[in-house]
């Protein structure tokens, strides 16, 4: 049974970037892959809204958030971590491995972070101990989206450095690294760029390349300034994943073909489709409204059901593949993606599943609400439901 994948990650690409997948292997150090970079950088740079030089890495894109951080701070600098959840918590956990200092300034998970709070603590911060700020674009793990651009506004002219996780949010919602005075951001392939794993993405200002210039926490394969050096000479300190790299320069055009503001639109039309269904189904969302994913939603278990069992349901009997939940709310969600080589119909079939999955473990809910109300909110102004996007066999 071909299977719909709704993860948060990785998720469904397309047949054709899947091809570029399977071409024949090159030198990684020749014309060729030179030629591949440099396209890669034009590309990213203007999905990701920057001037500045893009890095590429070979690993997810927990690797360039570990990368950022052992390349802009030192020991013993005092960091502080905006978590909302599960991924927030491992960036202060990476931070906290390497020996930074981080102070929690987490919310309760399905909220987002209050740029009112951050205000009122780097204004605290006159001494300016704080050298680094840690921020989740996106969290997956609850379904919530910050307001990147208000945190930013909220940071002010501090002088810490702002590190953001946009590993879920890059391509899929309004990023604009150079106007909003980012400082380092991380994103990887398998997401809302829709390529397979394995290529990981960072970008810095000048003020977090003069950082790591000066920054002492050990590093070797993640050292960014080898990275860069390499770069700029056309080529990769070690030997890069370059099947991925084809891959991604696929699915790269694929995004600018379609248009970021359009990539924007489709991630927010498939995400307010998925949750009108959840919620005619009877299901409650877990994120407040104010703060909800474009990207990936979080709904909470019905009482009486067990998570597994449901997830199961839908995988076996359905061919329906959604996220269950991590840590605290482990059991007590299931997180669906809209991300990657979707079609409107993948969403309104999965919707119907999900009612025919609930049926099965008990809960009542009538046949055709949830697909219904998915499908209404998919419809164009003619009232039809667009299909053009064919979905990847995976």
């Amino acid at each position: 049974m071909s299977e719909i994948l709704l993860i948060p990650g990785p998720v469904a690409v397309s047949e054709d970037v899947l091809a570029a997948a399977a071409a024949p292997m090159q030198n990684h150090r020749g014309p060729r892959a030179r030629a591949l970079y440099e396209r890669l950088y034009e590309r990213l740079r203007e999905i990701l809204q920057t001037r500045k030089r893009i890095v590429l890495l070979g690993s997810s894109g927990t690797g360039a958030l570990e990368a950022i951080v052992v390349n802009l701070f030192s020991p013993g600098d005092k960091l502080l971590s905006l978590s909302v959840g599960s991924f927030g918590d491992r960036l202060a956990a990476i931070a906290r491995a390497y020996g930074a200092e981080v102070e929690s300034m987490s919310e309760q998970w399905g909220w987002g972070n209050d740029p009112q709070r951050l205000r009122d603590r780097l204004r605290a911060d006159s001494a300016g101990v704080i050298k680094g700020i840690l921020i989740t674009h996106n969290e997956t793990s609850t379904g919530v989206a910050n307001d990147l651009e208000a945190l930013m506004k909220a940071k002010g002219d501090h002088p810490a450095l702002t590190v953001v996780d946009s590993v879920s949010g890059a391509g899929a919602v309004e990023l604009r690294t150079d106007d909003w005075g980012i400082d380092a951001l991380a994103t990887a392939s398998q997401k809302a760029l829709a390529a397979p794993p394995g290529a990981a993405i960072v970008a810095l200002s000048d003020r977090a390349w003069e950082a790591a210039e000066q920054a002492k926490m050990p590093r070797f394969y993640l050292d960014l300034l080898k990275a860069r050096k390499a770069a700029e000479e056309g080529a990769t300190p070690w030997t890069p994943p370059v099947p991925i790299l084809t891959a991604l320069e696929r699915a790269s055009d694929n995004y600018l073909k379609e248009g970021r503001e359009a990539a924007h639109a489709r991630h927010a039309r498939y995400a307010s489709a998925v949750r009108a269904g959840c919620m005619a189904a009877g299901l409650s969302l877990f994120a407040q409204p104010r703060w909800y994913s474009q990207t990936v939603t979080a709904v909470r278990v019905p009482a009486g059901v067990e998570a597994k069992a449901l997830l199961s349901r839908l995988r076996e009997r359905y061919g329906v593949v959604v996220g269950g939940g991590q840590q605290q709310v482990e059991g007590k969600i299931f997180r669906i993606g809209n991300m990657g080589a979707l079609a409107e119909r993948d969403l309104i079939g999965a919707m119907g599943a999900l009612e025919l999955a609930l049926g099965d473990l008990g809960v009542r809910v009538a046949l055709g609400s949830a697909s219904a109300a998915t499908a209404r909110m998919l419809a164009g102004s003619d009232g039809s439901v667009r299909m053009a996007t064919a979905r990847a066999a995976v």
